[in-house]
């Protein structure tokens, strides 16, 4: 095939993960009407908002978790709902704000849990889930702390777990719902350094973000919900700006950046009169 044959494939490359006219309810109730996006590939995306927003439905539409009223999630250009359970798992990890395990689970048995998509009939685990478990152990920052119980470990080394589940689960494709909800500043750094690790080694990743701070920090690309609906999406650099932070959550603001690397920095909140 010639170069300007190799030029037009890449061109029609589906984005992995996009939503095309989507609408969801809860009941009977309207959440999100007609919505397109598509998640930018070895990025991370940040969804921001206010509560009611829309934000986790979105999220979870996104992860085939709930079904459409109308429109398509589309994984690698397919209707996912049209692919097979073991094949959206072997390509999309979500990792749900509300978590639990059972009494007594260690790290490295949480982490197990994530080859589950990738074993065969017989469940049997072999060298290479080994090696991927290390490995991911590894990667989140958890090498010492694979016998402890889930229940020992402080907040942050807790949702490290979760994610090193994640990784373990081998997916191009992650979706995070307030990964560092009720976590201090501290721990809060970890989980969003870890993420932005990941991005760093290929993986696209999707996350619902309360702080804007934050999420214009370590997110590459935001998508800023009101109502159900999208009204701002792009580099936090381009699309932050006073009057949108009003639209968002009804306040007024000043927006500086910051000198070391440019990212926005919001200062002088008030809330509108």
């Amino acid at each position: 095939m010639n170069h300007s044959a190799n030029t037009a494939e890449n061109l029609f490359t589906p984005p992995p993960l996009a939503a095309r006219d989507l609408s969801m309810t809860h009941g009977r109730r309207p959440v999100i009407s007609a919505l397109n996006l598509e998640l930018p590939p070895g990025k991370v995306t940040a969804i921001v908002g206010p509560n009611g927003c829309g934000k986790s439905t979105l999220l979870n539409g996104l992860a085939r978790v709930h079904a459409p009223a109308s429109g398509a999630v589309l994984l690698d250009g397919k209707n996912i709902h049209s692919l097979p359970s073991r094949e959206v798992a072997r390509q999309l990890a979500l990792l749900p704000q509300d978590n639990s395990a059972p009494e007594g689970l260690t790290v490295a048995d949480l982490i197990r849990f994530g080859r589950q998509p990738h074993q065969g009939f017989l469940r049997r685990w072999t060298e290479q889930d080994q090696a991927i478990l290390e490995q991911a152990i590894l990667s989140a920052d958890l090498a010492g702390l694979a016998d402890r119980p889930l229940d020992t470990l402080s907040g942050g080394q807790r949702q490290r777990a979760w994610i090193a589940m994640s990784i373990a689960q081998q997916t191009p494709l992650l979706l995070l719902d307030e990964p560092t909800s009720a976590l201090d500043l501290g721990h809060q750094i970890e989980v969003f350094e870890l993420i932005r690790d990941l991005a760093r080694q290929g993986k696209t990743v999707a996350m619902v973000v309360h702080d804007l701070v934050s999420a214009s920090r370590y997110a590459d690309h935001l998508i800023a919900m009101v109502d159900g609906q999208i009204i701002a999406q792009g580099a936090p650099s381009e699309i932050l700006e006073p009057a949108l932070i009003h639209q968002l959550y009804g306040v007024h603001c000043e927006i500086y950046r910051d000198p070391a690397d440019g990212t926005p920095v919001l200062v002088n909140l008030r809330k509108c009169l």
